[in-house]
């Protein structure tokens, strides 16, 4: 038990609550004890010498004297490795069946007894003795996997855990592997593949909610993403290289990947980073499309207590002329927090308070805990049990855990007829009048005094008709939760795209709606993790995610809420919280000063809507995200793989946040061209380092010349913010529109912007019109 566990244990004991948490915790290791296999003595395994090959399409299978490895290169150029007759499918990244091979990808002997298989977009070799490097056509290393290595009892009856080593380029950067407080550039260090609830976060925490075993490598000889498909508990231990200096030696980055258990499987995808995140959406789903309600300004609070409460703080909204889109309510709303299960007393008609909110273009998104109060006479819980819904032990028996509400069970969502029974449980919300949904606690969290607060490893799961126990499911618990609630709405109201964030997943997740940063701390470090974390997923395929606003513990300072809400008005999920432990968190409580900001900082949020849009679309057709790095378009320029303190909202904006408390002026580095001060108009010419004015009213926000960006207009309609080029350069635009939250096709405008013999701007669209819309002209 670490030092957090162990205040927990301190918080608890002696209560009600830490006598069933710590009854919980002794019940979960006797279960254990009972279920998991008994450690038995183990052999190490290594692949051998390679004895042969056999040609498949794609690629073939390469056996060797301990093991075999099959590799297949797919049409879009992805590479899926499976060493020990692992192959691509079951998935829970996957969206739907494997994709085709490459026709055109044959396996073919190489020099000292190994074989390659050669395809237009990349060179997979393999060695005689099992080392796997994958290189560009032109035949630089991307990546070399060392053979791996295997322990499991000495009748090579099973495998019980694996390690493969791997190296990378000297210049090599390392980002991704989920949602994680310390990047996007991930330092030297270790990271556990395993999802939990820490508690209040600090950054640098590890593991977090989300954790996913996706890395993006970024060097010079070019960029790739591997994606270990293996949902057990891991960790990822990270070295970067370096350069030697003279006649010093490179010293190659380097990975080291340890599961407990699982195949070992792997993708790879090379490219440029867009062409990287388009082939991973190929792979994994179209990230869902949110409605456009839903990029606008969220509010959320736990401690509500009643419906004139939310009328109040809807009012105040309102009065302020703060637009305000959606509402979520947090666990009060629930009848002794029971899931979908709505208290009367406080909420009596909740569809009527639905109805007035959204006379005033505001909905209502409610929680969702997938912990289901153990108590028979609970509707939720009795239709459960009687569908055999909820995880089970080895005996049979229900797994039970302890939650805020007390002793809860927890359904199986790798059971595809209790995703479609939980799906159905959605008909309540929406029957109150709710828009969407969020999901809380999904771990699974089952809280503990003592020890990981996680259901018992032994837990028996469905896993799609295979079977399996909780070492394999709890990766995935939050990812299959998602994928029901998403289904079930779906299902209920088709003509609809629905709304639902997940605080836990995996890869793959986006499919079904996005998620946002849970309860990190207040404080200006806090802050920097938000953005940390928004940018580590979207590279990793999550575009749709944000912070809660202000942090979990404490009442922040009115420059720390200011500047983080600065910050959340240019993030895909802009949602401001507040608690009964944090303290009230709406704008005017912090001054008339943070008030007039929050304001501006509001205004452009909503002018920015049409951009936005267009970039969710733009996320579900390519997978590229909102919030970009840097290097997004560079990924040659070193200085930009280390800048960690800005992003790019899509090609046309740069955001520089103000990070540190007190600061009034910032530097950023700029990527290659011309940027404009759109606050002063002022131009910067890049690459280079500018220094920008950062008043507390605002926050630097530069835009690329030659952008044309959609916008609302003075009359409400859609205009075009152009910036003029620089001389002798051309720009481009993209302006997607749709009916807003239904499944008709969009409409695309791609635009081109030149200057004309008057010096200003010129915008025409692709087949050589004109832009159709306004322009304001800027720069």
């Amino acid at each position: 038990m670490d030092a957090r566990g162990l205040v927990r244990s301190v918080r608890v004991v002696g209560t009600a609550q830490g006598v069933r948490a710590i009854r919980s915790a002794w019940r979960r290791s006797r279960t254990d004890a009972d279920g998991l296999p008994r450690p038995r003595p183990e052999r190490a395994r290594v692949p051998g010498a390679a004895r042969g090959a056999e040609p498949r399409p794609g690629g073939g299978v390469i056996h060797f004297a301990r093991s075999s490895l099959r590799v297949r290169v797919a049409v879009g150029g992805a590479v899926f490795c499976g060493w020990d007759g692992a192959g691509p499918e079951p998935s829970y990244a996957l969206a739907g069946s494997c994709p085709e091979p490459d026709p055109r990808a044959g396996l073919e002997p190489d020099k000292d007894g190994g074989w390659r298989v050669v395809s237009e977009r990349v060179m997979v070799t393999v060695s005689r003795l099992g080392s796997v490097e994958l290189r560009t056509p032109g035949g630089a290393v991307l990546r070399r996997d060392l053979p791996p290595c295997w322990w499991g009892p000495e009748d090579g009856s099973s495998v019980t855990r694996w390690v493969q080593r791997s190296q990378v380029a000297p210049d090599a950067r390392f980002f991704g592997l989920g949602g994680r407080s310390v990047g996007p550039r991930l330092r030297d260090g270790a990271y556990r593949l395993w999802n939990t609830d820490p508690g209040a976060f600090e950054p640098g925490q590890d593991p977090l909610y989300i954790t996913m075993p996706v890395q993006l490598v970024v060097a010079d000889a070019g960029s790739h993403l591997v994606f270990h498909d293996n949902t057990w508990d891991g960790r990822v231990t990270l070295h970067e290289g370096g350069e030697g200096a003279g006649s010093g030696h490179d010293r190659p980055g380097r990975c080291e990947l340890r599961m407990s258990g699982g195949p070992l499987r792997y993708w790879v995808v090379a490219g440029a980073p867009a062409r990287i995140l388009r082939g991973w959406t190929a792979l994994t789903g179209a990230p869902a499309l949110p409605p456009h309600w839903a990029l606008g300004h969220q509010h959320a609070r736990w401690g509500f207590g009643t419906e004139r409460e939310v009328r109040r703080i809807a009012a105040g909204y309102q009065e302020r002329g703060l637009p305000l889109r959606a509402l979520h309510l947090d666990i009060d709303h629930h009848e002794g927090h029971r899931v979908f299960t709505v208290d009367r007393h406080r909420f009596p008609d909740l569809p009527r308070l639905a109805a007035e909110l959204r006379a005033r273009g505001t909905r209502l998104v409610s929680i969702v805990d997938p912990a289901v109060k153990a108590e028979p006479g609970n509707a939720v819980y009795d239709s459960g049990s009687a569908a055999d819904a909820f995880v089970r032990d080895g005996r049979g028996r229900e797994v039970r855990g302890v939650v805020w509400p007390g002793p809860a069970v927890f359904p199986d969502f790798t059971d595809p007829k209790v995703r479609k029974w939980w799906g159905g449980l959605y008909a309540e919300r929406l029957a109150q009048g709710f828009s969407g949904v969020w999901h809380d606690m999904n771990e699974p969290t089952s809280f503990a005094a003592f020890g990981e607060p996680t259901l018992p490893r032994s837990a028996r799961h469905a896993l799609e008709g295979r079977g399996g126990d909780h070492r394999e499911a709890h990766n995935v618990y939050g990812l299959a939760m998602a994928r029901a609630g998403y289904q079930g709405l779906l299902e209920l109201r088709p003509a609809r795209r629905p709304f639902l964030f997940s605080r836990s997943g995996w890869a793959g997740m986006q499919r079904y709606g996005g998620t946002w940063s849970g309860d990190v701390a207040t404080g200006w470090p806090g802050l920097r993790a938000s953005l940390s974390l928004v940018l580590g997923l979207g590279l990793c395929g999550v575009p749709y995610s944000g912070p809660d606003i202000g942090g979990f513990t404490g009442t922040p300072s009115p420059e720390l809420y200011l500047r983080w809400f600065q910050l959340g008005a240019y993030l895909p999920l802009f949602r401001t919280h507040a608690s009964k432990r944090a303290g009230r968190r709406e704008p005017w409580e912090f001054g008339q000063e943070v008030l007039e900001s929050a304001r501006e900082a509001l205004a452009r949020r909503e002018q920015l809507l049409p951009y936005f849009v267009t970039l969710a679309h733009l996320a579900h057709r390519t997978g590229a995200p909102y919030v970009r790095p840097l290097w997004w378009q560079h990924s040659r320029d070193r200085a930009l793989r280390d800048c960690d303190d800005a992003f790019l909202l899509g090609d046309a904006l740069l955001v520089a946040p103000v990070l540190e408390k007190g600061a009034r002026r910032r530097t950023v580095r700029l990527p290659r061209g011309r940027w404009y001060d759109t606050a002063t108009g002022q131009a910067y010419e890049g690459p280079a380092r500018a220094e920008l004015d950062a008043p507390l009213g605002r926050i630097p926000v530069l835009a690329r010349a030659g952008a044309a960006i959609p916008v609302v207009g003075a009359d409400g309609g859609i205009e075009l913010e152009v910036w003029t080029p620089a001389p002798g350069r051309s720009g481009t635009g993209l302006l997607i529109t749709d009916a807003g939250d239904g499944w008709d096709a969009p409409e695309v405008v791609r635009l081109t912007v030149q200057t004309g013999e008057d010096g200003g701007p010129v915008v025409t669209r692709d087949d050589g019109g004109p832009a159709g819309y306004p322009l304001r002209v800027r720069g």
